[in-house]
């Protein structure tokens, strides 16, 4: 074992997109981590900054008790906060397994895989540019693809019959581009009511979708579990839960064959491990949210690589800039699957010529529907 070393100091950094961290040790260890409170990353940023007080001089081993010391310190919480925590826990563990000389999945219990299945994000326009980008990621090896089967301007449709015949007809076109031995995944966004999401679903299921994603809000678990009930399509859900305690409702409810966490949302890799365990009681499986920098997928290959439950990993392309500048060495990709890193920590490493280009913030916006109303993004 290392001899013990302390907790320098906490750097944050807007990136891009992104929010990443990094935490020196005094020993000259350097732990990366991401917040992943999606369009929030100021605030999150200045969370961080409040959080490093605490965390200065501290024993970087104890990377549960400085959690719960965190999170409990305050009488409100809340994805900022988690957002937070859950970039310095992925910033630890990485601490953990660099001073230790192993990945951290040999410290979660070893290796139960060596490449991890993942699905691309396709999209377009229009119906032809979709199935072209569906037709792209197959060409280029990945055997399940991820995409919203609504047109761009869904949300000026003046029927909902309008709207649905569509979304039915683009997840068809798809379905033939791609062909029987490619999974199809399907994105709602929360943009349905419970009732207009079972009706969808039931036309759906023609198509054999591998998960039906929030086909609603996912504020009531109950309700998620009659859309669950009545429409024969594996629901995948929770991107947005913060907390364990979420995902124990979810899955009391049978809401979800599914689990979607998000490692830097929900606790970083020790929460995210604890919500995976809770889903495996359940038979559910799991299939990280992943919409942000290579640190994210970094972070989420090494729980993939070490829990039985895994599906699915969410992955939306690191081949271009400015995520394909972010790493000394990125992730290897092969035919659909990211190979599991045997490299210490996180396996990574920051391209430091990288972490000088701009901040590039999220635009916060979401649709107004042709009557004025808000619509769900």
């Amino acid at each position: 074992m290392p001899a013990p070393t302390k907790i320098e100091r906490v750097e944050t950094m807007l990136w891009d997109r992104w929010l990443l961290i990094r935490i020196y040790c005094e020993d000259g260890t350097v732990g990366i981590g991401e917040g992943g409170v999606h369009g929030w990353q100021r605030p999150t940023k200045t969370m961080v900054d409040t959080m490093a007080e605490y965390l200065e001089g501290k024993n970087p081993d104890y990377i549960e008790h400085h959690y719960q010391w965190l999170y409990r310190s305050s009488h409100f919480m809340g994805s900022v906060v988690q957002g937070a925590l859950s970039a310095i826990d992925i910033a630890l563990w990485d601490i953990k397994g660099k001073r230790l000389g192993v990945p951290i999945y040999d410290l979660m219990g070893g290796k139960t895989r060596d490449k991890v299945r993942c699905y691309m994000h396709v999209g377009g326009e229009t119906k032809d540019d979709l199935v072209a980008s569906a037709q792209a990621a197959v060409k280029d090896g990945f055997t399940a693809v991820r995409f919203t089967p609504f047109a761009p301007d869904y949300y000026l449709h003046k029927s909902y019959t309008e709207w649905a015949d569509e979304a039915v007809d683009r997840v068809g076109a798809v379905k033939e581009a791609v062909g029987g031995n490619v999974d199809i995944c399907v994105e709602i966004h929360r943009q349905m009511a419970p009732a207009e999401s079972i009706w969808l679903g039931r036309r759906l299921e023609q198509f054999n979708p591998f998960f039906y994603e929030d086909p609603m809000l996912p504020d009531s678990p109950a309700r998620m579990g009659d859309v669950a009930d009545q429409c024969n399509i594996p629901i995948a859900t929770g991107e947005r839960f913060t907390t364990i305690f979420e995902y124990e409702q979810l899955l009391e409810a049978n809401a979800a064959s599914y689990i979607r966490p998000d490692l830097c949302l929900c606790g970083g890799l020790s929460g995210s491990k604890k919500v995976s365990a809770m889903a495996e009681a359940k038979h559910v499986k799991v299939i990280p949210h992943n919409p942000l920098s290579p640190v994210s997928t970094a972070a989420c290959v090494q729980l993939d690589a070490c829990i039985p439950n895994f599906a699915l990993q969410e992955y939306t392309g690191e081949s271009e800039p400015p995520k394909s500048d972010l790493l000394v060495t990125p992730l290897e990709l092969v035919d659909g699957y990211l190979i599991v890193p045997e490299g210490p920590g996180l396996g990574i490493e920051l391209n430091e010529a990288a972490l000088s280009g701009p901040e590039n913030p999220k635009i916060l916006d979401t649709p107004i529907g042709f009557d004025g109303s808000v619509q769900d993004r």
